[in-house]
Formats: structure tokens, sequence, C-alpha cells
């Protein structure tokens, strides 16, 4: 079952790609686990949540707004993992880190499609990722990079 959004409007980049916007929504601040959905299109594959930005929209909304809706959750948004290129689709995706703080029993699309959520490990979601949106790796790789290191924000004299 495809999802349809009949007052949806796409919005495009000066060079043409559409713009999107992703969480990666993670159990803790250890940033060990993540949550992916079932694919819309493809129930059996594993995506990370995300959608387009719509009109007046800010991207670190819509990514908020797309996990409410395609994975349920709610939490606390945290850094910009950056924007990632999909050339082959056309679009980019502006990515944040999510940490979750609510977990509801029903929401939007588990509803009207069935979608699911899954938490994995880093190691399992890039696994998954492989085998169906192997752009979406890219995400988990730079989270991985991108990890804050513990008690290492602002040290004396910085």
């Amino acid at each position: 079952m495809v999802k349809e959004k009949p007052n949806s409007i796409r919005i495009y980049d000066e060079e043409g790609f559409r713009r999107r916007a992703a969480c990666i929504c993670v159990r803790s601040e250890a940033e060990t686990e993540v949550l992916l959905v079932t694919s819309s299109r493809r129930p059996d594959n594993w995506i990370v949540p995300g959608g387009g930005v719509e009109p007046e929209e800010e991207p670190s909304v819509t990514a908020m707004r797309e996990v409410l809706e395609e994975a349920g959750v709610i939490g606390k948004l945290g850094r910009c993992l950056g924007v990632f290129e999909n050339r082959e689709h056309k679009h980019r995706t502006e990515v944040y880190v999510m940490t979750v703080t609510q977990e509801l029993a029903e929401w939007e699309d588990s509803r009207l499609m069935g979608r699911k959520r899954q938490w994995f490990s880093i190691d399992d979601a890039l696994a998954q990722l492989a085998l169906h949106k192997p752009i979406q790796r890219h995400y988990l790789q730079q989270l991985k990079r991108s990890k804050q290191k513990p008690g290492g924000a602002d040290e004396p004299g910085s």
C-alpha cells in the first residue's frame, strides 16, 4: 500500500533536488540502538523514517513530524548529521538525531497501513539498510563518526 498525501506539495532546492528530512531515532544518549520502520511500498524492508519538507516548514520540524507519523515516537531532537544526497532519486535529506522519550501504542501509519517499528543495534540496522536502502547506511555511519564523547562537551579553557 502506497501512502497518498493529496495536499502534499513537494519542495525542491535551487538545483532541482527534492528536499527531505529524516531522524535517526536512538533509544538513549548512548546511541547504540536505532529505530527503523517498515517501508510503505515494501513492508518486508526496514528504512529510516523521513519524508518531504512541506512549504514554510523547517527541516527539523519535518523530521519530527515524519517520525511521529511513520514510527509513532516522540523525543528530543539533537544534532544534525548533515545533508545526504541521492542522485538516483534526485533528493537531498537533512538528517537529525532524536532521542526517543515516548513510544505510542498506536500511530497514524500503524493504523492506516500496518507499518511496524523495531529497535536494532547499529550493526544490525546497517545490515538491514544494506539490503534495500544503501544510501541510508551513510546516515548511520555518520552517526557513529559524530558520536559525542561522554563528558567531552565544554572542556575548561576551550
